[in-house]
């Protein structure tokens, strides 16, 4: 009997020895299938997440950040041990025991579930870390033998600090946020070693459900998951008793509730330049790249004139709006029922879609309608006792368009001729001349756009780009993207062509009437601006007075092609077309490209390659991009002599000589003291610049610059359309006195570096004609010649085309009655209208 009941417990220990024998089996070879292609875990130990890159100005501060995932890459070293200890006792309170995966959380998970508990999956840290970078996010048996396989890996491969870094950079937190470091500052704008015990642990709740624990809408649950793992980090003894006390009573504070101040309030509005710092380098190093390399980018943006900048053309644009006087409701509104409750109505505004980054502006809704006034409810503005309120008078400039019809309705007499309950308006402080309120007065983002962008000559460095009136209207940036007629802004690289092929500042070149066969017997007939012509006149009232007459033979004497060759030399662009009508700038090109353009002639003609970027840094710190590539000669020098300065070696490019730089500068400042600019430009330090108009004046335009600065402006419709009474001098001609003002307090400016090899000439500036050395008077100017070319005299140039034998030889006024000349020494001579000069030279007599 008792050799039987040992036999059969033989059996029995027989069968369960086989069994585990045969299960060991059955489940090493199950691990062993599917170790056979794992990814490598290897891998892990170069991890690179995807974090943010971020831009800064030339003085350090965050202009803004870019990113897929809003991510802060904080290395294991420097994650502080209660941050380490929060999330550990939340998730894997055994983790610096195992070795990958904790047998004893999935004994206990079984049992929990068995009794008819929560599912949970009991993965240790080390999973999880191998399941986000490694696996998918299924759920099923196989993806979990792979998980335990690379798990068990992972811990032969780093130790356990790497391994949490790894979880702690990675993890989704909610908010867009990715790791602790950036999580901890959307939730409490700190730092991780600012964060307080019940702070780490709200950090530490979130991985569990991170979309639904928010800590507004969800703030209970939040906070009982935080008491949670503060009661794991006492028990796990890395929480006193009287600290785990007082923590598990404080109350859940976040940024989201309003208790701290979001870290983006510190940042600016993302503006016009920000965005094309990243839509260039998205360009240069690929969009991936940019938007998870965790670049540093320095900016060259000068952030007082960047103001300056948006302020000078909304100015301008503001101006003309205004005087076309037409009110075009901004389209947002807000329910009526809601206009009654302050509360409801702040609410519904601050949600709305509305521009809010123009200084000085703010969002307003009209509550309701008076006899001839509207009150209005002001966002960031607290009401007093009477209100706030739009009056009548605030409202006459402006008519309303019908949307049938199209036609304009009378001028508005009172607030409800323009404006609706309900509507979503911009309103903006009215002061008196001593700066005391007076009322809120109405304003709209124009309809009109333009374009604005400055930068130093000598080193491309852009300080100011303005895309249009407000970023937040819109982002399309029509500095860099909007391809437009240059127009008269055109002009100087024609004349500095023919300067470079042996023309001077004095040289005469017919301004009469040209008809041009364009093919197809039709005539391109190309005029002045004023209908009338000058006849034979010196290059530099040619650029002065802007005469498309003029311009047009020169371009013909000298080639198209000539001169579309130094276009593209400059950049403008990049395969011009030589026809002839192109040298009155009618193909298109940026405002972008023509600003660094003019920065040339300002240098003294090297080249310079615009950027908005001084230096590009990886997320190691190491330097991959820097945009100049001078030479300090001295910089290493201990024995610099006291107020010397280091040597700048330039290996610049010179793209046109320096003698036809100043020659062609001194020209453009013409424009500027009595030319086509003179009435708007007045900086009192020499300027030069360029206007521009194009035909019905769809385009207008001004590039200036001084010894220091060159800035352009162009303003336009965005599908073009003529601007009635617009030109370049006087729309963009005060946008850029108005930033150049605050910009030479800045960057000084001087008279334009006269280069060697020249000497100065006196001639009269209205008939060309050489002076005596000591001559005087208004029309006398020194123009400067080359050493060794004694400068011909008297030669004119019609370009090749017919001209009538008689043309008045000077015609400064633009009268057909005759011409007045004033002479160097003062004298005035009539000119009869009908004097003769003979006949023309056909060109090729420099």
């Amino acid at each position: 009997m008792i050799r039987f009941i040992l036999g059969i417990f033989g059996s029995i220990f027989t069968f369960i020895t086989l069994g585990v024998f045969v299960g060991a089996l059955v489940i090493g070879g199950i691990f062993w299938m599917y170790s056979q292609d794992l990814p490598s875990h290897e891998q892990l130990s170069n991890y690179t997440p995807a974090t943010i890159s971020r831009v800064y100005s030339g003085e350090g501060n965050l202009m803004d950040e870019f990113a897929k995932e809003r991510r802060l890459f904080t290395a294991a070293d420097e994650i502080p041990d209660l941050v380490k200890h929060a999330f550990i006792s939340a998730e894997d309170k055994n983790f610096y025991n195992h070795k990958g995966f904790d047998m004893r959380g999935i004994v206990a998970a079984a049992i929990e579930a068995a009794r008819g508990g929560r599912l949970r999956g009991a993965s240790t840290i080390s999973q999880q870390v191998v399941k986000n970078f490694l696996l998918s996010s299924e759920r099923s048996a196989e993806r979990k033998i792979k998980e335990l396989i690379l798990s068990v890996r992972l811990e032969n491969s780093l130790d356990k600090d790497q391994i949490l870094a790894l979880y702690l950079n990675e993890i989704f937190l909610g908010q867009n946020s990715y790791g602790v470091t950036a999580a901890a500052q959307t939730y409490f704008n700190k730092t991780l070693d600012e964060l307080t015990p019940h702070e780490a642990a709200t950090l530490a709740a979130m991985p569990q459900a991170p979309g639904k624990y928010h800590p507004v809408r969800a703030k209970d649950r939040v906070t009982k998951r935080r008491n949670y793992v503060l009661r794991e980090m006492n028990q796990n003894g890395y929480l006193e008793q009287a600290s785990y006390e007082a923590e598990i009573e404080k109350p859940l504070r976040t940024v989201q509730n309003g208790d701290f101040p979001s870290f983006r309030q510190a940042l600016p509005a993302r503006d016009y330049f920000s965005d094309e710092i990243r839509r260039q380098l998205s360009r240069d190093f690929g969009e991936e790249e940019f938007f998870t390399g965790g670049m540093t980018v320095r900016a060259t943006v000068d952030p007082d004139l960047q103001k300056n900048a948006a302020k000078s053309l909304r100015e301008g644009l503001e101006k003309y709006d205004r005087n076309q006087g037409v009110w075009r409701p901004t389209g947002v509104t807000i329910p009526l029922d809601q206009l009654e409750d302050g509360s409801a109505w702040r609410a519904a505004l601050a949600d709305t879609k509305f521009p809010r980054d123009i200084e000085g502006w703010y969002p307003a809704v009209v509550l309701r309608l008076g006899d001839k006034d509207a009150r209005i409810g002001i966002e960031g503005v607290e009401d007093d006792e009477d209100g706030h309120w739009i009056s009548a008078k605030d409202v006459t400039w402006a008519r309303r368009r019908d949307p049938e019809s199209g036609k304009l309705g009378r001028k508005a007499r009172v607030a409800r001729d323009l404006l609706q309950a309900g509507d979503v308006v911009h309103v903006r402080r009215m002061l008196d001349k001593e700066g005391k309120f007076l009322r809120w007065t109405l304003r709209q983002v124009p309809e009109v756009q333009g374009g604005f962008m400055a930068m130093d000559v000598n080193t491309g460095r852009v300080i100011a780009m303005q895309g249009g009136f407000s970023y937040q209207d819109s982002v399309f940036n029509r500095a860099t993207q909007a391809t437009r007629q240059p127009g008269s802004s055109f002009k100087p690289f024609v004349y500095a062509t023919a300067l470079d092929s042996g023309f001077s500042p004095a040289t005469i070149v017919i301004d009469a009437p040209i008809e041009v066969e364009v093919g197809g017997g039709r005539v391109w007939r190309p005029k002045n601006a004023s209908n009338k012509f000058y006849g034979p006149t010196p290059l530099r009232t040619g650029i002065e007075k802007s005469r498309n007459l003029m311009t047009v033979r020169l371009a013909q004497e000298i080639g198209m092609d000539t001169v579309a060759a130094y276009a593209e030399r400059f950049g403008v662009y990049d395969d011009m077309n030589p026809f002839l009508a192109n040298s009155l700038g009618s193909e298109e090109t940026t405002l972008f490209k023509m600003v660094a353009a003019y920065a040339m002639f300002a240098n003294g003609g090297e080249r310079v390659e615009p950027t908005l970027v001084d230096r590009v840094q990886d997320r190691w710190g190491k330097t991959i991009y820097r945009h100049d590539q001078r030479d300090c000669v001295d910089c290493a020098n201990p024995s610099l002599a006291d107020g010397s300065a280091p040597r700048i070696q330039s290996n610049r490019e010179r793209v046109m000589n320096a003698i036809t730089a100043y020659q062609l500068t001194s020209m453009m400042t013409g424009v500027v003291s009595r030319g086509t600019a003179s009435r708007t430009v007045n900086l009192g330090v020499p300027t030069a610049g360029k206007t521009g108009t194009t035909n019905d004046a769809r385009d207008v335009w001004f590039i200036g610059f001084t010894s220091n600065i060159v800035a352009g402006c162009y303003i336009g419709y965005d599908r073009p359309r003529t601007m009635p009474g617009a030109s370049g001098g006087g729309m963009c001609g005060p946008v850029f006195n108005s930033f150049m003002k605050e910009a030479i307090k800045e960057y000084g400016g001087g008279a334009f570096k006269v280069p060697e090899g020249g000497h100065f000439i006196k001639i009269d500036r209205l008939t060309g004609a050489r002076l005596p050395q000591d001559a005087s008077g208004e029309h006398v100017v020194a123009e400067y010649f080359r050493d060794g070319e004694e400068p011909l005299f008297g030669v004119m140039f019609d370009g090749g085309f017919a001209m009538g034998s008689n043309l008045p030889l000077f015609a400064p006024t633009e009268n057909n009655q005759g011409s007045v000349v004033t002479t160097s020494t003062g004298t005035k001579v009539v000119v009869p209208d009908k004097a003769d000069f003979g006949s023309l030279s056909s060109g090729g007599q420099y």
